[in-house]
């Protein structure tokens, strides 16, 4: 009951000086959403991209070339407009006006046809280098189309042993085209462990301020030495242990509520619109993450000698492990060494649970990434206990 008093009396004083609602809930849902609506375009893989084309030929193999952009324009991939010259295509191109443009010289269809020599000329804005491999990469998969054509005629009039008739190659080659191609790269729907970016932001910055925000409870230790309570507390009929456990309460209760503001804030509020998962197993994990962070924040309490050293200490160890654990941008995309470090922090395992369970795993396909979050606290709060009795003292 003296553990429940003393942390009912820090819970007053928290949100009596709003110190709790900053960094527990306006701070990582804030940065949540400036993250969000920073960089949601580029982790989705969506980008607008413009492009020009340019048709100097004006025969039937430029006009399905012009067919195809027209295609994937009306299919919300790009945007294309026309360009009546190719200088002004350059200019354009030079100018940022579109990303990239495409021009047909002229004689192109005439010299597919004929088995002669092309090409298409692609002209990108050196600021805009994804779209101008975009650009290429859209050329070069219809002259590859244009290249098979070709062999394939090549080998027909081959086995027929005669030479095409006037206007025969040109009429062959664009039926060539029109065939399916036999062999293509298609995708199908599967279930993800990748987080959607405003699932990833939200938990990062969920997990990260989930560090600072229990510091208010076990800090409080070192607050009751620095007020002179501390004298008052010892001298009163409790044990030593409730004055831990009181401190250790209040940041278990200050974490949980935090995170469970966070979680449904960041699931309803529309910029947003996170998709943690099954709630159960987001759960477990967020309990395995408020241990993660008790336990450290006893480490710090325990060798530091003043309330204003632990916070800045804490306030390092949190941001470095945020950074090293992925809760900005995702670690295993940088591979190697920094992977594996990443692995010895409970942020990287917090978010891995987070997309095992929104892969449809449920309950279970968290508890893995979980019991390694919750050991990291026990070991990590054990070997601060070892210490925190020095605290205790006037």
């Amino acid at each position: 009951m003296a553990a429940v008093l003393i942390a009912l009396k820090d819970l007053r004083q928290r949100l009596r000086d709003r110190s709790a609602y900053l960094w527990g809930i306006v701070a990582p849902l804030g940065l949540a959403l400036i993250f969000s609506l920073l960089f949601s375009g580029i982790a989705s893989g969506s980008i607008n991209v413009k492009f020009s084309v340019t048709d100097l030929d004006g025969g039937p193999l430029a006009s399905q070339f012009a067919a195809v952009l027209e295609q994937l324009d009306e299919q919300g991939v790009l945007e294309v407009t026309s360009e009546p010259s190719a200088d002004a295509a350059r200019q354009k191109a030079a100018d940022g006006d579109v990303d990239a443009a495409l021009i047909i010289p002229e004689g192109f269809s005439a010299a597919v046809s004929s088995q002669g020599t092309s090409a298409l000329e692609v002209v990108a804005n050196v600021d805009s280098p994804i779209a101008g491999q975009v650009a290429r990469s859209v050329a070069a998969g219809f002259v590859g189309q244009l290249n098979a054509a070709d062999t394939a005629l090549g080998t027909y009039f081959g086995l027929e042993g005669r030479f095409p008739e006037p206007g025969e190659a040109e009429h062959l080659a664009i039926e060539a085209l029109s065939q399916p191609v036999p062999l293509a790269l298609a995708e199908t729907t599967a279930n993800s462990k990748e987080l959607s970016s405003d699932t990833f932001y939200s938990a990062g910055m969920a997990i990260m301020f989930l560090f600072l925000t229990v510091q208010f409870g076990v800090l409080g230790l070192l607050e009751e030495r620095q007020n002179g309570t501390m004298g008052r507390l010892l001298a009163a009929p409790i044990s030593r242990r409730s004055i831990v456990v009181g401190k250790a309460l209040t940041s278990f209760i200050l974490g949980i509520v935090s995170m469970a503001v966070l979680v449904a804030a960041t699931t309803l509020l529309p910029p947003l619109k996170a998709s943690w998962g099954n709630s159960l197993g987001v759960a477990i994990l967020v309990l395995a993450g408020v241990i993660a962070a008790m336990g450290i924040m006893f480490v710090v309490a325990a060798v530091a000698r003043t309330p204003e050293q632990a916070s800045n200490v804490q306030s390092i160890i949190a941001f470095v492990l945020a950074m090293l654990g992925g809760s900005f941008f995702p670690v295993s995309q940088a591979g190697g060494f920094i992977e594996k470090l990443s692995l010895i922090t409970p942020h990287a395992w917090f978010l891995r649970g987070l997309g095992d369970v929104a892969a449809g795993g449920g309950p279970g396909a968290a508890f893995p990434s979980a019991l390694y979050v919750a050991l990291f606290g026990i070991v990590t709060g054990g070997l601060a206990m070892f210490r925190v009795g020095k605290v205790l003292k006037p």
